[in-house]
């Protein structure tokens, strides 16, 4: 009896999202991120850009620093009117030096003080401890987990729902959750490839994919978009 030769299948979500990643590499070449010279300053500089830009968040950082408060007993010794100060051009100050606050006194009773003990734990472990923290959610913690912890921990931040939306790997206003889910259901837990492909997906998403009026004729992943964006 003949056999009859199988279909062809579609590609695969994980091979689809390392071409993505192939690519977005090519053009824009290594992004080294977490521009932040210790794993408090990368903590801290997840919790200042909270609703601002990195500059502003750098900002903060570097007036923390010139102010010598960049270390966990300096910070936690600091009344919170003065950090709101120290971190005023991060905006939210007020709120996020009590974010700051809570974190480090979280810190001190579940691990002793140790970023070393959080970073310990498992990953799921330490996200929902991080969670638990009040002014911490789930893109904060996994920047902390990802940067600060080199742990596999995607952050799929708005930039990455939108283009994977845009390119019908995700629904249209999928959740953060959602697309945390995806990502790590495609990708092998690797945090030098989360830390990398994260980046890349900001780049794309602060150039050419943007909220109105994005770019896609100049878009790196313009190949692989569906028939109904390309018009764009």
């Amino acid at each position: 009896m003949k056999r009859v030769a199988p279909k062809a299948l579609p590609a695969s979500q994980a091979r689809i999202l390392q071409k993505y990643f192939r690519v977005l590499l090519q053009h824009f070449g290594p992004q080294r991120w977490w521009p932040a010279r210790t794993r408090l300053g990368i903590i801290l500089g997840a919790i200042l850009t909270q609703n601002t830009s990195w500059l502003n968040a750098e900002r903060a950082l570097r007036q923390l620093r010139k102010s010598k408060r960049l270390s966990i007993e300096r910070l936690r010794a600091t009344p919170a009117d003065n950090l709101a100060r120290q971190i005023r051009s991060a905006g939210f100050f007020r709120q996020k030096a009590g974010t700051i606050h809570n974190f480090l006194n979280w810190l001190g009773v579940q691990h002793g003080g140790s970023l070393s003990r959080l970073f310990a734990t498992p990953l799921d472990d330490a996200r929902r401890g991080l969670l638990l923290v009040k002014g911490i959610g789930p893109e904060t913690a996994d920047a902390i987990l990802l940067y600060a912890g080199r742990k596999p921990a995607f952050v799929a931040d708005a930039y990455a729902r939108r283009i994977l939306a845009r390119h019908g790997l995700l629904a249209p206003g999928a959740s953060y959750r959602a697309a945390r889910l995806f990502l790590h259901k495609h990708l092998p837990p690797d945090h030098s490839l989360f830390n990398e492909f994260h980046a890349l997906l900001v780049a794309t998403g602060k150039r050419f994919c943007l909220r109105n009026n994005p770019r896609c004729d100049a878009c790196p992943l313009r190949a692989f978009l569906p028939r109904s964006w390309k018009a764009h």
